[in-house]
């Protein structure tokens, strides 16, 4: 059988291959194609529920899909590993090893053969080379790396409830680098968590005035990327929740007890996100020759091919992709993804059904807009085109609504209607006899 491996199971990975095991895959009386997903990890949580996670307002283990369950589920096969290498001549996608906490071998290093693979690896943190950012400040690539931080976030507030800070400042200061929609998001939920963890008597501390959280942005405006009205409605909404904004701040460097500016400035904090951008994983340049533009992704065609190999596709954030211009590219967004693994399954399609050689369509980016929760606040955005046919600035509890309408487009892509609305009647009664946020 025509053999397909889908490497990283994020957002647009997990929903091809489960489309394409669905379609094709093994649980059909004659299967047409072999399926197999390839991640580092053992289970997927969409990425933009990252800063949920981190403020404890989101259980992750709730939400996550176990690849292997998907798998047998969906028709296809799971293979846990990182990418190491390729051999393009033979046709071989290369594996690490896969240990435990402890070291201990659980998968050995593997070599998968393929026909036709598809590469979605994602993106990782860039910390710019700024001196003691990767040391000091914390990251949200991955559900670990979020729950390490809420957990150092109930730490935090437990010691300042048993110390008496004795001066001025704040008990507790929390300091994001970067003002796009990941540091305001996060931002956002950290002030609904203080107020929460108030509540439930887990500190004595006032969770205005004394829990700092300050945004740090280089540009002259948070969420840079999007029209100025969307960002003019964030930044007010995060002020009216004593919620600090520094633009135009480059930071410097990042110490253990805080960062200093280009300009000299010093920001004290007792914990530090860095959420200032993200670059593609090193490991795409070191491929067997696939071709990389200059900020490290695989260079594809309008077809999602990569330059220089037919049989070697990529989506999402690891992939170079042409959009309005010369020097215009598909941004890296979940709706991007989601958009090209909807393309994929149409041209694999193609290629299963007419051969190598086969015609395939142009892939073309449709934006429908940007939204930015603000939890419980409320939500901001723009809607765009191909969505309303026109532009739209939404506000309020109506952004808020389809701003949760995204991840269960999401959930309704891997699970159905069906599933999806259990899903949706499930966590609702949860939260009646659940905390508001994760305590322990």
């Amino acid at each position: 059988m025509h053999r397909i491996i889908v490497v990283g199971g994020g957002a647009g990975g997990l929903e091809l291959a489960t489309r394409l095991g669905d379609r094709y895959g093994r649980r059909r009386r004659s299967p047409l194609a072999s399926i197999t997903l390839v991640d580092r990890y053992a289970s997927h949580l969409w990425k933009p529920l990252l800063h949920e996670v981190a403020a404890g307002s989101m259980d992750a283990p709730i939400h996550q899909v176990d690849y292997a369950a998907q798998a047998y589920w969906h028709g296809f096969e799971f293979n846990q590993g990182a990418m190491t290498g390729l051999d393009r001549a033979a046709r071989v996608l290369k594996l690490d090893q896969v240990v435990d906490d402890q070291g201990v071998q659980i998968f050995p290093a593997r070599e998968l053969p393929y026909d036709t693979l598809v590469i979605a690896v994602g993106s990782t943190t860039n910390y710019f080379g700024v001196p003691g950012a990767q040391e000091y400040a914390y990251a949200l690539d991955t559900v670990n790396d979020a729950e390490q931080f809420r957990r150092r976030l109930l730490a935090a507030c437990a010691r300042a409830h048993r110390d008496d800070v004795g001066d001025s400042r704040k008990a507790v200061r929390i300091v994001i680098v970067g003002g796009g929609a990941t540091g305001v998001e996060l931002a956002a939920e950290l002030r609904q968590t203080a107020q929460v963890l108030s509540v439930y008597g887990l500190h004595r501390l006032d969770p205005v005035r004394d829990i700092g959280i300050t945004i740090v942005e280089a540009g002259p405006r948070i969420l840079g990327a999007l029209p100025e009205r969307v960002s003019s409605s964030a930044a007010a909404l995060l002020r009216e929740y004593d919620i600090d904004i520094a633009t135009r701040e480059q930071v410097a460097e990042v110490t253990v007890d805080g960062l200093r500016t280009a300009e000299g400035k010093f920001i004290g904090a007792d914990l530090i996100v860095w959420a200032a951008g993200i670059k593609a994983l090193p490991v795409l340049a070191d491929l067997d020759g696939l071709a990389v533009g200059k900020r490290g992704q695989l260079i594809v065609r309008p077809t999602l091919q990569c330059e220089n190999d037919d049989a070697v596709f990529a989506l999402g954030d690891c992939a170079q992709c042409n959009w309005e211009g010369p020097d215009s590219w598909v941004p890296p967004r979940a709706q991007a993804a989601h958009q090209q693994a909807s393309f994929l399954v149409r041209a694999i399609a193609i290629t299963l059904r007419e051969g190598a050689r086969a015609k395939l369509p142009a892939f073309h980016y449709r934006d429908l807009g940007s939204l930015v929760s603000l939890g419980r606040l409320g939500a901001t955005g723009n809607l765009m085109g191909g969505l309303i046919g026109g532009k739209m600035f939404v506000d309020g509890l109506l952004a808020r609504l389809m701003y949760v309408s995204l991840y269960r487009m999401h959930t309704v892509a891997l699970h159905g209607w069906w599933r999806t609305g259990i899903d949706v009647a499930a966590n609702f009664f949860r939260r009646t006899i659940s905390p508001r946020v994760k305590l322990h």
